[in-house]
């Protein structure tokens, strides 16, 4: 009962993170008109997050290995809810993004807490049912974050027009760091000793080089630096992971022990990870254009579409944890399949001269929901089945991470694919759908190459004996 209550509670933070990758979307046009912001200024209320958020995650999970997750999931939250009133009251497009990239640090220290608690709290027969509910939570934050985001700014409420988006988090979060105070004990890696600053050091600012073109490339134009700094993230993953084997031979404590890496179902399992959420974050933020700008749908409108999905997702994402223990990584494989499926759908229904309307792409939207319920939310417990209690906030922090890779890729190579069928300065419901179906074809093949990912990873996971404490509890 401790246990559920603990990861219940935790929940909210992954959901509020989740959710505020995805909200800001429906926002932005609204932020632009009430607070002046340039194009560079939107682009960085929107991507700031993300980038904090992708950079901190590894060294967020690893404070919690150290200096106990419930503190550090306290400290997160407490800092994502002050942010969250900052942007709320952010009176200039500076100001809010400032605010946003202190959301994002808040977003890195509390969500490899969510599956580290999971870890160690959760008994291993009964793990795959609350990565279950974990995968279900961030699924619906993030088709639900566009439809509250719509609801949020159509109600106008006292015509604070998009601020109620960020004012949402503040009772959400000072709730939720009353019932963390009480409901979730506090517990620590049993070796860890301290921070490997120069590991943190090199990984921030190799995520920094990887990252950060991704994310501001597109709307640059891809200039030289962008270019420059990608091929700069080589060499400082190499130096990270040098200094890391370096320290370990010593006998010294690394931010991230690499042996983790030669574990199958982790490294296949964080690149299937990786792949899934390049398609899930890409998809919906050019279906959000597509239908605002394309269609001229309201941003409620353009949430409401979402809805149908919303629900297929729910009705899937319940049962696929239960499905796996008895069958496996084919689950995954028919979700993966499903998923392809949708996408192909949608685009064939827009190549073969349909109208682009809301009615004709619902139903290929709920059916790519039903492949990633099915695939999403068992891929996080394919990754981590194997891990030790002892790696498992280092591990929930490498995880999140590559999903934020993930998001921040897709959404490079799709906008390339997206905006060069579809102009905005021009933009109607003709070329909105061929730029969408030319998207709809890229994510067909990511997804295609998450069918053969899951085929990589082991049929079983390998048992281990049950202890009652890994770590200090």
């Amino acid at each position: 009962m401790t246990g559920r209550r603990a990861v219940a509670v935790v929940l909210a933070g992954t959901f509020m993170a989740v959710l505020d990758s995805f909200i800001v979307l429906v926002a932005a046009p609204a932020i632009r008109a009430d607070l002046g912001a340039s194009g560079g200024e939107l682009q960085w209320v929107l991507a700031g997050y993300q980038l904090t958020y992708a950079v901190f995650l590894t060294t967020g999970g690893r404070l919690g290995d150290l200096h106990g997750r419930r503190r550090v999931f306290q400290l997160g939250m407490g800092l994502f809810t002050l942010a969250s009133i900052a942007c709320a009251l952010s009176g200039s497009a500076l100001a809010l993004v400032v605010s946003r990239l202190a959301q994002g640090l808040g977003a890195a220290l509390m969500v490899p807490q969510v599956v580290a608690v999971i870890t160690v709290l959760v008994p291993e027969r009964e793990r795959h049912r609350a990565f279950g509910v974990l995968g279900l939570v961030m699924g619906l934050a993030t088709i639900g974050g566009q439809l509250v985001g719509g609801l949020l700014i159509g109600a106008d409420l006292f015509g604070s027009g998009w601020r109620p988006v960020f004012w949402i988090n503040v009772p959400i979060g000072l709730v939720t760091l009353l019932l963390a105070a009480r409901y979730v004990p506090e517990s620590r890696a049993a070796r860890a000793r301290r921070i490997d600053v120069a590991g943190v050091a090199l990984l921030s600012a190799a995520l920094f080089l990887l990252v950060y073109p991704l994310i501001q490339g597109q709307d640059a134009g891809w200039p030289w630096w962008a270019w420059a700094c990608l091929g700069a993230s080589v060499p400082a993953f190499c130096a990270f992971a040098a200094v890391e084997r370096a320290l370990a031979r010593r006998g010294g404590d690394p931010l991230l022990r690499l042996g983790l890496f030669a574990t199958r179902s982790f490294s296949v399992g964080l690149v299937l990870v990786l792949a899934v959420y390049a398609v899930i974050t890409s998809y919906y933020l050019v279906l959000s254009i597509s239908l605002q700008e394309g269609l001229g749908m309201s941003a409620l409108g353009a949430g409401l579409v979402y809805t149908p999905a919303a629900v297929m997702f729910f009705s899937f994402s319940l049962p696929a944890g239960r499905l796996v223990p008895r069958y496996g990584r084919r689950v995954l494989a028919v979700g993966a399949v499903v998923l392809a499926a949708g996408y192909a759908s949608t685009a064939a229904v827009l190549l073969a001269g349909l109208p682009f309307t809301p009615g004709v792409v619902i139903p290929t939207l709920m059916l790519q929901s039903v492949g990633g319920g099915l695939l999403i939310t068992p891929s996080l417990n394919a990754v981590l089945a194997r891990v030790n209690p002892d790696d498992a906030g280092t591990a929930s922090g490498v995880l999140s991470t590559a999903q934020q890779v993930g998001g921040a890729l897709g959404v490079a190579i799709i906008g390339v694919v997206f905006f060069n069928a579809y102009d905005p300065a021009t933009g109607n419901a003709t070329t909105a759908a061929h730029g969408l179906a030319m998207a709809s074809l890229f994510t067909l093949t990511t997804a295609l190459i998450a069918t053969a990912l899951v085929h990589a990873l082991p049929t079983t996971p390998r048992p281990r004996p049950a202890t009652k404490q890994q770590s200090r509890v």
